[in-house]
């Protein structure tokens, strides 16, 4: 996988263990992390806000997807981003 140059953070370093908004299975999307009660991996919001999109426009274009589990992914992204190593 390339890695934006654009990318201020690490995705691979980010715990989504306690985000509520998300969920792994092992058995679905070969395990990755999706939004909870979907299939949409959590790394599709990244990619398409590295590219431009908003996140209005991503809750329409991934129906399932609140606008609260964007919000709480980001706000968990920021907190795990600049949280002390």
């Amino acid at each position: 996988m390339a890695v934006s140059t654009r990318q201020w953070y690490d995705p691979a370093m980010i715990d989504r263990s306690s985000c509520t908004a998300v969920e792994r299975d092992p058995e679905r999307v070969s395990g990755a992390w999706v939004f909870a009660g979907t299939r949409i991996p959590v790394a599709a919001l990244f990619e398409n806000l590295e590219d431009g999109a908003l996140v209005s426009q991503f809750v329409e274009w991934f129906p399932g997807v609140t606008i609260e589990q964007v919000r709480a992914v980001l706000e968990h992204a920021a907190r795990s981003a600049f949280a002390p190593a």
